[in-house]
């Protein structure tokens, strides 16, 4: 075994470890199972932390396509990170830096700077021991100062991506005690066409796995159903583990009631006895509910808010998805989210619009789809819908007005188009000289001071908040007088950057130059979508009362009419 002079691991750190492998397919939910087991564990009163490992070469997400890899999501730190990231934070209600994110690019890039610097002097580099070290160590470090700490491999088991990290977890188990790391598996168990849940895609991910050097503690099998007790048996035979140490994760309504499901199973308490960690535990009846009762909230009514963007994918929106719900949480209401396409919507398809109680423009890069966003924009401006513009959806609110309000002609963003006579949104000071693309964004925490007596202000209850940025452009400070004294100001800032933007005399019309979506959590809804669902309900409110009103004044003219005509009969 190496020093620790030779690597700079140091085995002492940390203490309760799980891995959360996958097989047979990807996508099956490893992400939302870690997840869902991290919040039990902090329900009975551990400190849970979680890290996920992708094994792609990009040093981090910011420069992958949402097509592939869904969106990207941003930490405090200004990590460009996964976005099971967010499953983590939005579940185990922590925040988590760019070291919760362990990528091939950023272990391979720091072990070639470490060799270069001549920091092994003179010893060959290897995969054993010095990447496979550095995995370790970057977990230990993640996971010091908390009891538990669930570590995520992406893809599946088998990939030839992913065997340098398999290797160093192997490793990581012969170093600790066996009661300290516990290995769960998931995989997927699928039914024939006559109905029987097949086991066999398990066992030969299993069998994949052992190979490896790993032996599953824990099998957790995604399906439609429940597993049947038989098929729990079979796999516990053929996997070689105890048959209660089989879980099922079936097919749920919402992934916030998966901990829910794994908890009538059992998961959480079997994972405390196999760490000796039951008697630490708070007892079952002092177990914090608050979760049960976020998510199981009885909901009265529903809405329908459109998404203008232009991928047509979940994952790629998943945060803002989150954020609606964890709104509809807070408001007792179901809120239906719908993708339009903002490549129709330059069109001016405004017929996707007709029916939604409310419009989001999300945020962006690129030309394609920013005349569908502008339009979008006009829409809720011009007709009164609620709308709420981040990021780039700020900065397309601030190119409509002022289009057709201001009467700058083609006035765009200078992303966009970069002769475009009035740049209304330019590239901010700072970038002039960046030439890489990744991590070199405005990214992160930054605080924005907030103009007493606006909308903003009532949102956030504060004359400041603290939220994450991701963007390179911004509103050009030359046309800052052009806004001054219109309907449209901005009722944010920081320095001299315009942060938040709000329309006088509308029902709810707010842009955000920051991601507000990515602090969201269930039981803490962003102040801003929280809002705009809270309008939304308010507009129905009036809309409903006049029609009261309507058909009250209805009868009373009928009324009347007949009291007329009889008395003209009687005379």
């Amino acid at each position: 075994m190496p020093t620790e002079s030779d690597t700079h691991y140091d085995p002492s750190l940390g203490n309760k470890f799980i891995f959360v492998t996958g097989g047979v397919m990807s996508g099956l939910g490893k992400g939302i199972t870690a997840a869902s087991t991290g919040r039990l564990l902090k329900n009975a009163g551990f400190d849970v932390t979680a890290v996920k490992i992708d094994p792609y070469l990009n040093v981090d997400a910011g420069t992958m396509n949402p097509y592939q890899h869904g969106e990207v999501y941003v930490l405090e730190d200004g990590g460009e990170v996964d976005l099971d990231l967010g499953n983590y934070e939005r579940f185990l209600d922590v925040d988590m830096t760019s070291d919760h994110n362990i990528t091939t690019g950023k272990t391979y890039q720091h072990v070639i700077e470490k060799e270069r610097a001549g920091d092994y002097l003179g010893k060959t580099v290897q995969i054993i021991p010095h990447i496979t070290d550095d995995i370790k160590r970057r977990i230990r470090e993640a996971a010091e100062g908390t009891d538990v700490c669930i570590v995520e491999v992406g893809g599946t088991v088998g990939d030839i991506e992913g065997m340098p990290y398999l290797e160093a977890l192997r490793q990581f188990a012969h170093e600790e005690p066996e009661e300290n790391v516990l290995f769960t598996h998931v995989t997927l168990v699928p039914y024939s066409k006559n109905g029987e849940q097949k086991t066999k895609p398990t066992q030969h991910s299993v069998k994949e796995v052992r190979s490896i050097g790993l032996q599953p503690d824990v099998i957790v099998g995604r399906c439609e159903d429940r597993l049947d007790p038989e098929t729990k048996e079979k796999i516990a035979l053929f996997c070689d583990i105890p048959t209660d140490a089989v879980f099922s994760n079936p097919d749920v309504e919402d992934v916030y009631h998966v901990p829910l499901m794994v908890e009538e199973e059992g998961l959480d308490q079997y994972v405390l006895e196999h760490f000796g960690l039951d008697d630490d535990a708070l007892p079952p009846e002092e177990r914090t509910n608050d979760w049960r009762e976020i998510v199981t909230t009885e909901k009265d009514g529903e809405i329908d808010i459109a998404l203008v963007g232009k991928y047509d994918l979940e994952d790629a929106y998943m945060s803002i998805h989150e954020s609606l719900k964890h709104a509809g949480f807070e408001l007792g209401v179901d809120v239906n989210r719908h993708w339009v396409s903002a490549d129709e919507m330059a069109d001016g398809h405004d017929g996707q619009l007709e029916g939604m109680d409310g419009i989001i423009v999300p945020g962006g890069f690129g030309m394609r789809g920013s005349e569908g966003k502008i339009e979008a924009v006009r829409y809720a401006r011009e007709n009164d819908v609620p709308f709420l513009g981040l990021c780039l959806g700020f900065q397309m609110a601030v190119v409509e007005y002022a289009r057709n309000v201001l009467g700058l002609e083609d006035a765009h963003s200078a992303e966009m188009v970069e002769d475009t006579p009035h740049p209304v949104i330019d590239i901010l000071p700072e970038q002039y000289e960046v030439e890489e693309m990744g991590g070199t964004m405005r990214l992160g925490e930054h605080t924005t001071v907030i103009e007493p007596e606006t909308l903003a202000y009532d949102l956030y209850d504060d004359t400041s908040c603290t939220e994450r940025h991701r963007h390179r452009y911004e509103v050009n400070p030359e046309y800052f007088d052009a806004f001054e004294d219109e309907p449209l100001t901005f009722s944010g800032t920081a320095g001299n950057r315009m942060e938040i933007l709000e329309l006088e005399d509308h029902p709810y019309f707010l842009g955000t130059q920051f991601h507000p979506e990515y602090t969201s959590r269930p039981g803490q809804p962003s102040p801003p979508f929280l809002g705009l669902v809270e309008a939304v309900l308010e507009e129905s409110e009036e809309d409903t009362t006049d029609e009261s009103d309507n058909e009250a004044a209805t009868d009373t003219d009928t009324d009347t009419d007949t009291e007329t005509e009889e008395t003209e009969v009687t005379h």
